[in-house]
């Protein structure tokens, strides 16, 4: 009864053994392709670094055997973006002056797990700092992964650049293979070089009052300029010391800028005679921000105070007479004396001038009368007791007789 139930279950067990084997026949073939379509999605992904962006491309490995068996294939996964960055850098000590010069020195490191290769390095200083001399590119054939190198720049500091932090880029090009892909990456960094103005700011002596007296107000003055490129901040002035008052002993100025100029004044008024000792301090930041102190010694001799004239000492005064009594009269005997000789002179000068004029006139009628003689003998006609006078003259003249003069033989009359 039993043994016909035992021939029917074991054909049943055998077909469904045999179903078995041919489902997974089947499904291996697409289980191999569904996994190499995922290897290849992922080899295709773009990989994101720190400082540049690349894409892998995937390599086949697929191995197929000879009987037909098929085998799975993946792509290597790229790493990281290599990067180069600068670990540190050297320009002196203190600050850069200005219009000075000085080697930017700076070492860089490759970061990354890969090397680079054909590197290119420029530095570019902006605009406060210049390459000194030579070029700013530089050339790196390859850096291994985790290597580090060192290169020297030569610079200068421009003679009008600002005081302060200048700013320095260092840029790096280079290119790497990673999982059978070359690519390209570049990274710039920034350093800072700081360069300072040098400190021209120039105040002159003081000038002290030369008539100062106490209880009297004076006045000392200081003048100041700012020469320099960069400019003065937070100028402050005091004047310390004893033996004289003042309304305030500390002056704010303010802010020079470059090329100002100005004068500190302080009016103060001496309370004891004799020499003053005092100091002016004038406190300032450079155009660095590093303050800077000034000092001024001031030395004077203070005189005594006028004194003060009462009324006794102006009644005094006014009784003294303004003139000795005795030199009004003596003044006047000289005038009078001096009086005296004039008139004489002026006389003996008038009777000298009228004994001249009457030897003059005498000599004139004797020269007249000896003239007069001489005509009167000369013209026909005239009497003796004739006068000289012209009108007799004329008369002699308008009677003369006429002569007639007979006409030559041989004319015609």
């Amino acid at each position: 009864m039993n043994r016909p139930r035992t021939i029917v279950v074991k054909p049943i067990i055998a077909l469904i053994a045999l179903a078995v084997l041919i489902v997974a026949c089947v499904s291996a073939p697409v289980c191999a392709m569904a996994s190499g379509r995922a290897a290849a999605a992922a080899a295709d992904t773009i990989v994101a670094g720190d400082a540049g962006t690349r894409h892998a491309t995937p390599v086949d490995d697929t191995d197929q055997n000879a009987g037909g068996d098929s085998g799975q294939s993946a792509a290597p996964i790229a790493g990281p973006v290599p990067n180069v960055i600068i670990t540190n850098f050297t320009y002196g000590d203190g600050s850069v002056p200005a219009g000075g010069k000085f080697d930017l020195g700076f070492s860089f490191q490759n970061k990354g797990a890969v090397a680079v290769q054909n590197m290119v390095i420029s530095v570019d200083g902006g605009d406060g700092l210049t390459i000194a001399g030579g070029t700013n590119t530089f050339y790196v054939p390859q850096l291994a992964a985790g290597a580090t190198q060192s290169q020297t720049v030569p610079m200068q500091a421009l003679i009008d650049a600002k005081s302060g932090a200048q700013a320095v880029v260092v840029s790096f090009r280079y290119e790497y293979v990673d999982a059978g892909q070359r690519s390209s990456n570049s990274v710039d960094e920034k350093i800072s070089v700081p360069v300072s103005q040098p400190d021209r700011f120039q105040i002159n002596d003081p000038v002290i009052p030369d008539d100062a007296q106490n209880g009297q107000e004076s006045t000392i003055t200081l003048a100041y300029v700012n020469k320099g490129k960069g400019d003065i901040s937070n100028v402050e002035a005091t004047m310390d010391g004893k033996g004289f008052d003042t309304v305030s002993k500390t002056q704010y100025l303010g802010n020079v800028a470059s090329g100002g100029s100005g004068t500190i004044a302080y009016a103060f008024t001496p309370t004891d005679s004799g020499d003053l000792d005092a100091k002016i301090t004038v406190t300032y930041e450079d155009s660095d921000g590093q303050q800077k102190t000034k000092e001024f010694p001031v030395k004077l001799t203070v005189a005594d105070p006028a004194p003060a004239m009462d009324d006794t000492a102006a009644d005094m005064q006014d009784e003294q007479p303004s003139m000795p009594v005795w030199l009004l009269p003596t003044v006047a005997v000289v005038v009078v004396v001096a009086i005296i000789v004039i008139v004489m002179l002026v006389k003996r000068h008038r009777k000298k001038k009228r004994s001249a004029m009457d030897e003059q006139w005498d000599d004139w009628q004797d020269g007249q009368d000896s003239q007069d003689g001489r005509d009167s003998d000369d013209v026909p006609g005239t009497t003796q007791g004739h006068t000289s006078e012209q009108p007799a003259t004329d008369d002699a003249d308008r009677q003369a007789p006429t002569e007639v003069i007979a006409p030559q033989p041989g004319e015609r009359s």
